[in-house]
């Protein structure tokens, strides 16, 4: 297929996803087939630091990504000469701008080697299509939960491409809210995992941790628990870091699956699905999975390792993305505060 060019497409896309601390190559044949997935983390390397440090991202990705291409192509049994593939996909946004730089210009240039359509893909809509990866027959419309490190929207998602907002963050999501609660009690990063793991021994119920905009709506708000926990914190400086962990994760995850819960009304859901990095969180995944049971619902949860970041949902949005819009020009720019396309 010519680099210029736009017709049906029925091959394989590989994608590569360097937006923020992983970097990620996987092979995708027809959409949905993963023939290949490989994903290096940084989490060490960032460790140290308590977060994500910009310029170390880059570097690391620079390092990582050759090789991960090359083991990604070999696991899929592809010649890297002239590799019998579709497109070349990679996430342009929104993400760290010197991480995104790094993948978008592997991929353009493989592009032009190639002789195949480049396809630059949004990472929050590479997200929406983690759960499709692994579910073939959905039920539209989905009221989709998108929660990760800096994101967290109520979306009605009413097939690829066609996305309404219902609700989303007015200050921290719920990603980073982990990260700051995590950092402040001593937990380590990332929080999340951490948040989770100490919140196992813990009572969630020891504290009575707010539930912002729990009956206002369908928008949320974290950045005022954060507080309500920092001052808990220091108010009973012999509570159990476990305590303090389980309360809180209790009080985020009764907020983001209430608000599902409203949203797949509001909307009629056929369905409700997770995604993002917050999406591998256990009690968030038991929780809403009992929610859509309770409302007849089915479930559609991506596997915890197609919640992180990874190069076979950017593969699979770039395989929809050229079968229905086209390729996308070589001359476009990456913008770490890319928006999801919405529909009115």
């Amino acid at each position: 297929m010519s680099g210029n060019g736009h017709g049906s497409v029925r091959g394989t896309v590989l994608g590569i996803e360097t937006s923020c601390d992983e970097t990620a190559v996987a092979v995708v044949g027809g959409g949905t087939d993963i023939r290949s997935s490989v994903l290096s983390s940084q989490v060490d390397l960032h460790a140290t630091y308590g977060g994500v440090v910009p310029e170390l991202a880059g570097r690391a990705h620079l390092e990582l990504l050759t090789p991960l291409l090359a083991e990604a192509m070999a696991k899929a049994g592809l010649d890297e000469r002239r590799p019998d593939i579709a497109a070349v996909a990679a996430t342009v946004g929104p993400g760290l701008m010197g991480s995104l730089l790094v993948g978008a210009s592997e991929a353009k240039a493989l592009s032009l080697a190639w002789d195949v359509p480049f396809v630059g893909v949004n990472h929050l809509e590479g997200h929406l299509f983690a759960a499709l990866l692994e579910h073939r027959h959905i039920r539209w419309p989905l009221v989709v939960l998108l929660v990760s490190g800096g994101h967290t929207l109520l979306l009605s998602m009413e097939g690829p491409g066609r996305y309404r907002r219902l609700g989303a963050t007015l200050d921290d999501a719920a990603g980073e809210a982990f990260d700051k609660v995590a950092r402040f009690i001593g937990l380590g990063y990332p929080g999340g995992p951490a948040i989770e793991r100490a919140a196992e021994s813990g009572d969630p119920v020891a504290f009575s941790f707010p539930r912002p905009l729990l009956d206002d709506g369908l928008d949320l708000s974290f950045s005022g628990l954060k507080t309500a926990v920092v001052r808990a914190v220091r108010a009973r400086p012999e509570a159990s870091d476990e305590d303090v962990a389980a309360s809180f994760q209790a009080a985020v995850v009764e907020v983001l699956v209430e608000k599902t819960r409203r949203g797949a009304g509001a909307v009629s859901a056929g369905g409700v699905c997770l995604a993002g990095g917050v999406a591998a969180n256990g009690p968030l995944r038991n929780a809403i999975t009992r929610a859509a049971g309770e409302l007849g619902l089915p479930v559609y949860l991506p596997s915890r390792a197609m919640c992180t970041d990874n190069a076979a949902m950017i593969a699979a949005a770039g395989w929809w993305q050229l079968e229905h819009v086209g390729p996308s020009p070589l001359d476009l720019a990456c913008d770490p505060a890319l928006a999801l396309p919405l529909v009115s």
